[in-house]
């Protein structure tokens, strides 16, 4: 399904405000407050790190969206509130309290989040600040600005939204999403945040939320470690003026499809911009046996340092993609499998087939690789979303918290 990609991220949806401004969070001067708001009460639902160690405003988070209803949420980045006790987890209520006061909701309407360095108390003096600048500057062109304001060692925004129709109505939605390092499928170190005009049910929006989460951020990887404050959240006000969504209807395939579309335009653009990254590799199985073989494959691919430093390198180390696939547990025959790199077969049916290694560096100079595993005695498939890796990964994270 094609959908139309328009200007606005999270606030192209009729209805929702947001802002991204610098309260000194962190420790170079940029935005570090992000606020977004709906004019009216939305369906909600949210998806989170399974990293048993998380923040106390990620804590926070997923006891308000419990109800399926939210109405603000609320992200500083450049601290992450988390491992300080009680206090980090009294700070977010704080934040909820003061973000529900200043916009004229309940506290537990206002879902929260934190991302950067863990270990150290919020000052709370100059979130206290942020949150009223915020709340101020919160308008229906702020979506880029709150985009911005997420950010850590991102090197880009990352925003997108599509317009489609739902009964005759023009319906909306539109994503923000941040992350760069701390990357792994089951949640990474990332926040996504997915707006939406549609009318749709909590219970219904959330089952299209964990399945969309599912073929997006969670089949992405940079580096395989998460988290404590990964999360995607959706709200959805039903300001289209379109008829409710229902489980089954031809409405809910659109509205999935777009969701889908959102989600994994975004869940790329985190990959691409991995810590150091240089280029963003596809990986793909086909024919495999089961799905769990397919994904473990995948994931193990994805995953090796090896094959991620031959791609920096721009070597075409097939071996080291097929010893990766070998050893994750899958269950495959290496002599009906086939690898190929762009157009170019490698590996075919247990043996290597001579290439022209000109051509196959040629293909992977380009920023988008694409990796086929064909596993050959199968019917199921799976693709993850890596990048290469580089001398900048090691750069960014020796000096990361100093």
């Amino acid at each position: 399904m094609i959908f139309n990609e328009i200007m606005g991220g999270i606030t192209a949806p009729i209805g929702f405000l947001a802002s991204g401004i610098s309260a000194g969070v962190k420790k170079k001067n940029g935005p570090d407050i992000a606020l977004i708001f709906s004019e009216s009460p939305c369906a909600a639902a949210g998806v989170f790190t399974k990293n048993i160690v998380t923040g106390h405003s990620l804590d926070l988070c997923r006891a308000n969206v419990a109800n399926g209803c939210a109405q603000c949420i609320f992200i500083n980045s450049g601290n992450a509130n988390a491992c300080i006790g009680q206090s980090g987890y009294e700070d977010a209520r704080t934040i909820a309290n003061q973000c529900a006061g200043i916009l004229g909701i309940t506290p537990g309407d206002v879902l929260t989040g934190s991302t950067g360095v863990i270990g150290h108390p919020l000052p709370m003096d100059r979130i206290s600040a942020g949150i009223t600048n915020a709340a101020a500057a919160l308008s229906a062109e702020g979506g880029s600005d709150a985009c911005r304001a997420i950010m850590t060692t991102d090197t880009y925004p990352k925003e997108t939204a599509v317009e489609f129709d739902l009964g005759g109505f023009r319906t909306v939605l539109g994503g923000i999403a941040k992350g760069s390092g701390m990357i792994h499928p089951d949640m990474a170190t990332m926040i996504g945040i997915i707006t939406t005009d549609a009318f749709i049910s909590s219970e219904l929006l959330k089952k299209a939320l964990i399945d969309s989460v599912g073929k997006s951020f969670n089949k992405i990887s940079v580096d395989g470690d998460t988290s404590v404050c990964d999360m995607v959240l959706i709200l959805a006000n039903g300001m289209s003026g379109g008829p409710e969504i229902t489980k089954g209807s031809k409405e809910y395939d659109v509205f999935k499809a777009a969701l889908d579309h959102v989600s994994v335009h975004l869940a790329k653009a985190v990959a691409a911009d991995g810590e150091g990254a240089t280029k963003l590799i596809e990986i793909n199985i086909r024919n495999a046996r089961t799905p769990i073989d397919a994904a473990r494959a995948a994931k193990a691919v994805a995953n090796s340092p090896l094959v991620k430093t031959a791609f920096f390198g721009e070597d075409a180390n097939w071996g080291r993609i097929l010893t990766a696939a070998g050893s994750s547990g899958a269950v495959f025959d290496p002599n009906a499998t086939t690898i190929s790199i762009g157009p170019l077969v490698l590996y075919q049916n247990g043996t290597a087939i001579p290439f022209d290694e000109d051509e196959a560096a040629c293909i992977l100079k380009n920023k988008n690789i694409e990796v086929v595993i064909d596993f050959g005695d199968g019917a199921f498939s799976d693709t993850v979303w890596t990048c290469d890796l580089s001398h900048g990964y090691i750069d960014i994270n020796a000096n990361y918290r100093t």
